[in-house]
């Protein structure tokens, strides 16, 4: 699979069958929009730069892995780009044939991008105390953008769910939120999450969040 960046009106070939984001001209594919193309045998797709997470160098991130090489686990991180966990930079050390039992396809951590090398190669890492695979809760997806108004000024909405609900809560650099507690209240924070979606704008934000735990616990 190869990956570029493009601009509307950019060829990405002849002759292959285009997917979301481009546009045919007889038998040549072009794209639509500016993004990322994605390239799969004989398919091309344009994943949108816009509104998506562009990784820098310390974030912290929650990641799934979709594949496991002889020597790394490539995460997807909710981006156009991929992310590359090695093996030396694993929590502990373990053996190349015991990758696969130690963190499974599907599975999901909280990682550090370590280093960028190129636009198109996020290097992450577990060897941080704040990195971890996570087994336990749910992760939910959030926009992008609406991730400050989750954490609030100075931490201020993110604490008052926590202190309400009970739950340990991490939201992540990249628009994915992790929840660990008791069923109910895990399923409370999703919908005071979805309410936040909904909000055009954080005024009285936290009033708002009061009066649906409240009500929520009444029940």
């Amino acid at each position: 699979m190869s990956k570029d960046i493009v601009i509307p009106g950019y060829l990405l070939g002849e002759n292959i069958n285009g997917g979301d984001g481009t546009f045919r001209d007889g038998n040549k594919v072009y794209s639509a929009i500016y993004g990322v193309a994605k390239r799969v045998n004989n398919k091309v797709e344009v994943i949108s730069l816009k509104g998506k997470y562009n990784p820098k160098k310390g974030d912290l991130l929650i990641g799934i892995v979709t594949e496991i090489t002889f020597s790394m686990w490539i995460l997807d991180i909710n981006s156009p780009y991929d992310g590359f966990l090695y093996l030396s930079d694993y929590f502990k050390k373990i053996e190349k044939e015991d990758m696969s039992k130690e963190l499974r396809i599907g599975e999901t951590v909280v990682a550090k991008v370590k280093e960028i090398e190129t636009p198109m190669r996020v290097n992450l890492t577990l060897n941080d105390n704040r990195c971890k695979v996570i087994r336990t809760g749910v992760v939910v997806d959030v926009p992008y953008a609406k991730i400050p108004v989750i954490i609030g000024k100075g931490g201020s909405t993110i604490n008052l769910i926590k202190k309400e609900t009970n739950c340990d809560i991490f939201v992540a650099q990249n628009g994915r939120v992790w929840i660990n507690g008791s069923d109910e209240m895990i399923k409370l924070v999703i919908n005071i999450i979805k309410t936040i979606e909904k909000e055009e704008c954080s005024d009285n934000i936290s009033e708002k969040i009061t009066k649906l735990i409240q009500k929520e616990k009444k029940r």
